[in-house]
């Protein structure tokens, strides 16, 4: 994995660049950084490289690489399969040399959509003069672009920053609808930036449309974006979703709030047709998981073997069946003598209740479990810390340690006070979550931040010590709801359109997902010099699971905890696991109670406040005066005063 970046200018002037821009992308690679500058074949058009190499497989290969005939490629990206790449070769290398034999669009096309795995890259065809970038099918890396058309540049990154200062044009993701080229002599003439589509296959008649739509809300200012006139694609890396719904099939009555337990599953895999289904996603699913465990820096012979605290791999872990199914898997394919980390963050609970307040009497309250080990931790826990996801994840690293008690499971304790989270939210979080900017990316960010860096302790015979994680290689189960119908919200949708209303549900989310989370959990772990790896995004995986019939992945006419995600459930189970199977969905925000820190009141949808720059809040302030004058002055001073909040401290004392 790397931190890429390349500066596209248009005017003879010396090339500068933001230094905040460079301090991000250096924690990204911390193993290599060079620029190169390369010219166009006018003398106005120039571009400037940079590239910070995290070595992840095989031997070291330097980036930004320049061939012999002065084509130059900076790769964010991880080729899983498609091209054969071996344990001791490098795949931006392997990559470099396949692009450099291309001499037509077509070619290059056929090379990027034969790879399996997330990429991001940008590379400069010297023969043409084409400037080429984008991202894979799923958006699983970061790519951001801005032009800024008083200076006449173009810039592509990683990471970004923040703008602070007045006229900063704003940072926006490149749409993960294809690859682009931009032809070089063009822009050297014309003064103006025009990119050229080259569009994901995404199946349906509407592909011309629907990659307009997304580019014209997402387009820099300045620039055009065109489909090429060639009507070359790429092609899609996996099958259609499986749409059809039998008439047969009958819409089942909704028992949202039957209690669910392990013997429904041990009913529904008594079933042959089930169980042939669960073989097949351990298999496709674990090979998914091997791949992305093995893909490691290569080892000489003679290099001293890793300590006994030193494991290669780590997992955002909550001890749902999403991390669970990852850890079990990872178990069978990492050698027995080294450690897999368990990554669980916890934030910092309110303080205890006063004496008076907790002397009176408890409220009751109606379908909720009264034993907090089970649904979180309230004023009876013995730690402020004992959040949900730490429970689980207690409960899960048991139900880990009984299937293996050889392997050594560290479960990383890492817990987060208010007073840590706003620091570094302002100093980093808030930059690498940009340009995104609701609650929800807030939340989400900050709490993969944190678990991500893997800076807590761990528990050996009853004794606590401090503990960072070692491992490079983070596997996150994010795909898996957007999948099998995993969020409450596809209840609600199912509820009211049946089947076919969930099955459009699904396929928007997965249409989605690179601009909603890939692109901002890429930017976040990789900010500690470590690579997100997605196995529930393998393309093999994802293509078994759109083949399925909707029905067959998830019924959500059964209860919580086991209709939704039902085949992960059944498959959970099948691998040896018991009460994290029917675990219900808990969001991270939630689980991690990073939710109970802030305003209560807020939407997940609504714009974080606290993500904010100093030039954003005068603007803020000046739209709270205006809103108020005609009435709403209720929600825009609740703004003001989370803004007074986050900028002055509570002795009195300005921030910024």
């Amino acid at each position: 994995m790397c931190g890429i970046f390349c500066l596209l200018s248009l005017s003879p002037a010396q090339l500068e660049w933001d230094k905040t821009v460079h301090e991000h992308l250096k924690r990204r690679g911390p193993d290599w950084s060079q620029d190169l500058t390369v010219g166009g074949t006018s003398p106005c058009c120039q571009c400037l490289f940079s590239a910070h190499v995290l070595h992840m497989r095989g031997l070291l290969t330097p980036q930004p690489v320049q061939d012999n005939t002065g084509n130059v490629l900076v790769w964010n990206g991880e080729v899983f399969g498609g091209l054969p790449v071996m344990p001791e070769e490098n795949d931006t290398a392997v990559v470099s040399q396949r692009l450099s034999s291309c001499n037509s669009p077509s070619e290059i096309l056929s090379v990027l959509s034969t790879i399996r795995g997330p990429w991001g890259f940008v590379y400069y065809q010297k023969a043409g003069d084409y400037l080429w970038f984008g991202r894979d099918f799923f958006g699983r890396r970061s790519l951001l672009w801005k032009f800024e058309a008083e200076v006449n540049v173009l810039t592509l990154t990683s990471v970004a920053s923040q703008s602070s200062g007045p006229g900063q044009s704003a940072w926006q993701e490149v749409p993960a609808i294809g690859a682009y080229r931009i032809d070089l002599k063009a822009v050297s003439e014309a003064g103006s930036v025009t990119f050229e589509v080259y569009p994901w296959a995404r199946g349906g008649n509407d592909l011309v449309s629907s990659c307009s739509e997304t580019m014209l809300e997402s387009v820099p200012n300045g620039c055009t974006a065109v489909m090429n006139q060639s009507g070359l694609i790429l092609a899609s890396p996996v099958s259609p979703l499986n749409t059809f719904i039998p008439k047969s099939l009958n819409e089942k009555e909704i028992h949202p709030n039957c209690h669910s337990c392990v013997k429904d599953l041990e009913k529904l895999l008594a079933s042959k047709e089930k169980n042939d289904e669960v073989k097949r996603v351990i298999d496709v699913l674990g090979e998914a998981v091997r791949r992305r465990v093995h893909s490691l820096p290569f080892r000489v012979n003679d290099s001293s073997p890793p300590t006994k605290d030193h494991a290669s791999v780590a997992i955002l872990f909550s001890g749902g069946i999403d991390s669970m199914i990852l850890a079990v898997l990872a178990d069978r394919h990492i050698p027995a003598h080294q450690p897999i980390d368990l990554l669980n963050v916890a934030f910092k609970l309110q303080e205890p209740k006063t004496q008076k307040e907790s002397a009176k009497k408890p409220k009751k309250h109606k379908n909720k479990p009264t034993d907090s080990k089970t649904d979180g931790a309230d004023s009876q826990t013995s730690s402020p810390f004992d959040v949900p996801d730490r429970i689980t994840g207690k409960a899960g690293l048991k139900e880990l340690q009984d299937l293996n008690p050889e392997r050594r499971w560290n479960f990383v304790e890492i817990n987060v006070a208010q007073e840590e989270l706003q620091k570094m939210r302002h100093e980093r979080i808030s930059h690498l979550v940009h340009p995104l900017d609701t609650v929800l990316d807030d939340s989400i960010g900050c709490a993969v931040w944190f678990a991500a860096r893997g800076t807590g302790f761990i528990t050996e015979d009853n004794d606590q010590r401090p503990f960072t994680s070692s491992a490079k290689v983070i596997l996150t189960g994010i795909g898996a709801d957007e999948q099998l119908a995993g969020y409450s919200r596809h209840r609600v949708r199912f509820k009211m359109s049946g089947h076919e209303g969930l099955i459009q549900e699904l396929a928007m989310e997965l249409g989605r997902i690179s601009s909603r989370n890939l692109g901002r959990d890429d930017r976040v772990i990789g900010d500690h010099g470590k690579e997100a790896r997605f196995p529930y995004l393998d393309e093999d995986v994802v293509s078994y699971l759109n083949s399925l019939p909707l029905w067959e992945k998830a019924d959500l006419s059964l209860p919580r905890g086991v209709g939704e995600k039902l085949l992960l459930r059944l498959t959970a189970k099948q691998l040896g696991l018991g009460q994290s199977a029917v675990l219900p969905k808990r969001a991270m925000q939630f689980g991690s109670r990073i939710a109970k820190m802030e305003d209560k009141r807020e939407k997940a949808s609504d714009k974080c406040t606290r993500l904010l720059t100093g030039l954003d809040i005068l603007k803020l302030f000046s739209e709270v005066k205006v809103t108020f004058n005609i009435g709403r002055q209720v929600s825009n001073i609740e703004a003001a005063k989370n803004l007074m909040n986050i900028y002055w401290l509570p002795e009195g004392g300005r921030k910024q």
